[in-house]
């Protein structure tokens, strides 16, 4: 079977790929079924490599990216610099040059220059997103915010993600307004919208093209793992590439 990924649509420059793998075309088995690219949820180490030849290959990509420790929080990585792999972005300045993310839930968040010459991709769960994380992606970037292009990946949607009032009060104690992007069910609890809270930060960095969302990775089985709706699971890659 061949690796499945989709493209992301954004008016980005020729030469710049981007997009997310699906969790077909690999050859991870039960839990991790198929294409895992997480090396770090328990799966066979040669079959996450095996994936990993496979997602280099199908999407042109020349080489790996550097694959980040991500911890939910703010820490940006310039891609081949010297500084540590903890971190929930990394930025892309070289020709040839790819930045990723994984995730399975959380959103993923690409940005790239109106020129081409700058790209980024973001770990977007809602800790990474309360502390700032793509304000502190933004402001490590050459480009002007005016002149970012976004493209939001695949993500829980508002409908799957329940959470509690502490959530949104720490969304709510930096914003206002981000009171919209919470819908109160009947336990009392909190639907958060992920892609609505990023467009407000976003928006309020300055990045005005903003492109994506909609797509759940809860809902939709057969394309996206979910660690809240299986637990154990694999995990997508989001990416951009710059080429050479």
């Amino acid at each position: 079977m061949n690796m499945e990924w989709i493209r992301a649509e954004w008016p980005v420059p020729r030469g710049i790929v981007a997009g997310t793998t699906t969790r077909s075309g690999g050859v991870s088995e039960g839990a991790y079924a198929s294409m895992n690219l997480g090396a770090h949820v328990g799966d066979d180490p040669a079959r996450i490599a095996e994936n990993r030849r496979r997602f280099v290959a199908a999407c042109g990509l020349g080489m790996e990216p550097d694959w980040l420790n991500q911890v939910h929080g703010i820490g940006v990585r310039i891609a081949g610099g010297s500084a540590p792999l903890e971190a929930d972005a990394a930025i892309g300045r070289e020709p040839g040059a790819t930045v990723a993310v994984l995730t399975a839930d959380c959103l993923p968040i690409l940005l790239c220059a109106e020129g081409g010459d700058e790209i980024a991709a973001i770990h977007a769960g809602w800790r990474g997103l309360a502390a700032g994380v793509i304000t502190a992606t933004i402001s490590r970037m050459k480009a002007s915010p005016k002149h970012l292009l976004a493209w939001l990946g695949p993500a829980i949607s508002q409908p799957a993600f329940e959470v509690g009032s502490e959530v949104r009060a720490a969304f709510v104690g930096i914003d206002r307004q981000a009171e919209s992007c919470f819908r109160e069910n009947e336990r009392g609890r909190w639907q958060a919208d992920l892609y609505a809270l990023a467009g407000r930060q976003l928006g309020a960095a300055g990045v005005r093209a903003v492109y994506g969302g909609g797509l759940c990775t809860f809902a939709d089985r057969q394309h996206f793992f979910s660690f809240r709706r299986d637990g154990q699971c694999g995990r997508m890659a989001t990416f951009i590439h710059r080429q050479p």
